[in-house]
């Protein structure tokens, strides 16, 4: 079973990636193998990028009343949660928040704000400020704004933001599932914006929706065929009030499988590992750097409690590989 599980690990690093039929395939073999998966992944990580690890952080910068009804989210309208309500914070709240965040070891900070797009010339000129605040700290500032227009994308990087991110959060054909209010094409050609624009493109989804692999292997492929340079994996965790709140939870290893394939699938690209790696990875969260993770999202996320970067720093480092970027 080795040899099959090398050939496609060969196969991904020689062609840059595996078939959708071929990571079926590796699932498959993963679910009684999984550790020789998780190696190989560790093995196509390394070779692109290095025994690097990097790590971001968000700040929650404007937070409740979204119109969108995404059926997990904690910060919908459609949903009673108890999740924060609040407008834009203003630059010098988002640039205190990334002074810390660059204290605690991150690499980059984004500004992830709820709604369907950014409204207003004043929030646009506040967040215009914000980066350049992040970016005079040597961090590498990204965004997390809503739908984009090609002069707005453009707008984004002229003021000197890195990264753009704007996730799919499932697959097409499972898409409507979760979600109603806007159609899956139009978060594809946000994505396509920012990459006109010249920025990198951050985008992945959330596992454990109710999804099956085959989902998260389509939604990987697209990915590829948008090509992303970052991949966000999030894995559910329930908010009581919302659609989702009773959701049963994703083995580790169903998580952890989900990784490495997608380290096959998509080998040279950043593979993060973001809300819900605590709950639900529990003691085998080093796991998921093993099997192919190279970025981690650190601290808090938008309504949800993380964990002090401190610790992923430490954990990180007794792997043997370095939080570092660049």
């Amino acid at each position: 079973m080795e040899s099959k599980i090398k050939r496609l690990a060969t196969k991904a690093i020689n062609k840059k990636g595996i078939s959708e039929d071929d990571a079926k395939s590796l699932y498959e073999i993963g679910k009684d193998y999984p550790f020789m998966v998780f190696a190989y992944g560790s093995e196509i990580r390394e070779h692109f990028k290095g025994k690097k690890i990097d790590l971001c952080c968000i700040i929650n910068a404007k937070s409740g009343i979204c119109p969108e009804n995404c059926r997990f989210c904690a910060q919908s309208a459609h949903y009673h949660t108890t999740a924060p309500v609040y407008p834009l914070l203003s630059a010098a709240e988002i640039i205190k928040k990334a002074q810390e965040a660059k204290e605690s070891g991150a690499h980059f900070f984004s500004i992830v704000t709820s709604g369907t797009a950014i409204g207003n010339k004043e929030e646009w000129n506040e967040i215009y400020e914000a980066i350049k605040g992040i970016a005079a700290l040597g961090l590498k500032p990204c965004g997390s704004l809503g739908m984009l227009t090609d002069e707005q994308a453009s707008a984004l990087k002229n003021s000197g933001l890195y990264r753009y991110h704007h996730n799919l959060e499932t697959s097409r054909t499972y898409f409507k599932k979760i979600c109603s209010t806007h159609d899956y094409q139009d978060d594809i050609e946000t994505n396509m914006a920012a990459k006109r624009a010249g920025l990198s493109v951050c985008c992945g989804g959330i596992i454990g929706l109710g999804e099956t692999m085959d989902h998260r292997i389509e939604m990987a492929i697209t990915l590829k065929e948008i090509g992303v340079d970052s991949v966000p994996i999030n894995i559910l965790n329930p908010i009581p009030g919302t659609p989702l709140e009773g959701n049963p939870p994703l083995s580790p290893f169903e998580i952890l499988l989900t990784v490495a394939i997608y380290r096959f699938i998509l080998p040279d690209k950043d593979i993060r590992l973001c809300g819900g790696k605590e709950k639900n990875l529990r003691q085998l969260l080093p796991l998921a750097i093993i099997a192919g993770c190279n970025s981690l999202m650190t601290g808090n996320y938008l309504t949800t409690l993380g964990r002090e970067t401190a610790q992923d720093v430490e954990m990180i480092h007794d792997l043997g590989l370095r939080a570092t970027y660049g």
